[in-house]
């Protein structure tokens, strides 16, 4: 049995057991033998009834832990169906960050209400995040760490650690503040566990451990962050004291928004869209690009009928275009891709720039004589078997269109890549700013080279 399918079977007997009759207690004790993730995905597949029951017997923690594993727009809706305490209750039981997040999905009334709830400490730290804007890493940092002074011995430092394990799980790393209250460093759990009780605690602090200021802007120091492997880095204020962590999943989340941004926005939108957004809303965001590329295609159908000569002689050439125009289009998006992720990375240098251009030419260089000649062959034998053509004019026609190929993917690869370097030094977000103009540009150079091409050897030299 796969591992799907088991998963699938603790999932029916999570809802068997929601459908059931046995006592709250008994409930309780048996939904804590399943995992958080399984329970999380049952969620949307038992009745609204059997899920008030369930969010009732189930224990404030494995809750807390089957909504970490859920978006936080459908947490809030879940929060909106619970007694305040009870929802204040799982929101304490929260990492501090998502509970930011699935608060502010929540209507005011309501969010003051359950922060009305929470005890002071909590209510503190999530001040403290909500404080900070979404594009600041401050606000996806948790207070879910472990913090110890300087001078402790390594016996008391052992203390502490017991002592705020009770509130706090995240203890792979313990992080040392100085007399003042400021940042000096860390230690992990194994060096701490392995050390001898004589042992100087600052000999296993590390001063020279990564760390960000609350106020960074996520896109500036998420390449920071994703070079180290630590699981935990601090987050400090102004005054270099810590505030809280950000663990190495909220790296992975971090990164994964970044890159859907990026993805939306190569396709001329400004956020991601779901299925509760609005008609119109969608209609306001895709529209003005849209019409770029309406005019931009307007551009590229005046220049077509430039060689309109030559396309009222051979009209089979017509039925090629798009081939040609598709192709190189596929290259300049994915050098375009190739080059938004590479200047992710602010510290890229000049150097890094030219063999970025230079392995992106010959990587279109390759593909073109690659799929040049194999468009040779293959549309050279199509007109021949299924257009009745003879030979010569069969594969004058696919040689013209195996040049045209493989110019416009050397072409489309170069430009690809320079176009968001262009608007990177501009200033200008390249994801936003290169799809319409490279589109527009590949166009013109495929359709230019296909048709000059065509002129030049069918009408030309060939004679037809």
């Amino acid at each position: 049995m796969s591992e799907k399918e088991i998963r699938r079977d603790y999932q029916d007997e999570i809802i068997s057991l929601m459908k059931g009759n046995d006592s709250p207690r008994v409930v309780h004790y048996k939904l804590e033998d399943y995992h958080a993730s399984d329970i999380a995905q049952i969620l949307n597949e038992i009745t609204d009834q059997e899920r008030k029951k369930l969010f009732r017997v189930c224990g404030k923690s494995l809750l807390a832990e089957v909504f970490e594993c859920l978006e936080e727009e459908q947490v809030g809706q879940y929060l909106n169906s619970m007694d305040i305490r009870r929802a204040a209750a799982v929101v304490a039981e929260l990492e501090t960050d998502t509970a930011v997040n699935v608060l502010r999905e929540l209507e005011k009334e309501r969010r003051s209400l359950i922060i009305e709830a929470l005890d002071s400490d909590v209510r503190k730290e999530i001040t403290i995040i909500a404080s900070y804007d979404e594009e600041e890493i401050g606000s996806k940092m948790t207070a879910n760490f472990i913090k110890i002074g300087l001078d402790l011995t390594v016996k008391q430092a052992m203390s502490a650690l017991v002592t705020q394990a009770e509130e706090n799980d995240n203890i792979s790393t313990l992080f040392v503040e100085d007399d003042e209250g400021e940042f000096y460093g860390a230690l992990t759990l194994k060096d701490l566990i392995t050390a001898r009780s004589t042992t100087d605690l600052n000999t296993l602090i590390v001063t020279s451990f990564p760390y960000v200021y609350a106020t960074e802007q996520i896109d500036e120091c998420i390449e920071r962050l994703k070079d180290y492997s630590e699981d935990l880095i601090p987050v400090l204020d102004e005054n270099n004291r810590i505030l809280g962590v950000i663990t190495s999943q909220s790296v992975v989340e971090v990164v994964d928004d970044e890159l859907g941004e990026d993805y939306v926005k190569l396709a001329g939108l400004t956020a991601e869209e779901d299925l509760q957004e609005p008609l119109g809303q969608s209609i306001r965001k895709r529209m003005p690009w849209l019409l770029v590329l309406l005019c931009l295609g307007m551009v590229v159908s005046t220049f077509v009928g430039v060689f309109e000569g030559i396309i009222s002689r051979l009209t089979v050439i017509m039925a090629f275009q798009s081939l040609i125009l598709d192709m190189a289009g596929n290259v300049g998006t994915q050098s375009l891709a190739v080059t938004i992720r590479v200047l992710t990375d602010e510290n890229l240098t000049f150097s890094q720039k030219l063999r970025l251009v230079f392995k992106e030419s010959r990587v279109g260089l390759s593909v073109g004589i690659i799929l040049g000649m194999a468009s040779i062959v293959l549309v050279g034998l199509y007109l021949m078997i299924f257009k009745q053509r003879d030979a010569v004019f069969s594969f004058s026609v696919s040689g013209c269109i195996g040049i045209a190929l493989l110019v416009s993917m050397i072409f489309a690869s170069i430009i690809g890549t320079l176009i968001p370097l262009f608007f990177k030094k501009l200033k200008i977000d390249p994801a936003v700013a290169s799809g319409p103009l490279i589109t527009t540009i590949n166009d013109l150079i495929a359709v230019g080279c296909y048709y000059g091409v065509s002129w030049l050897l069918l009408i030309k030299v060939m004679g037809f």
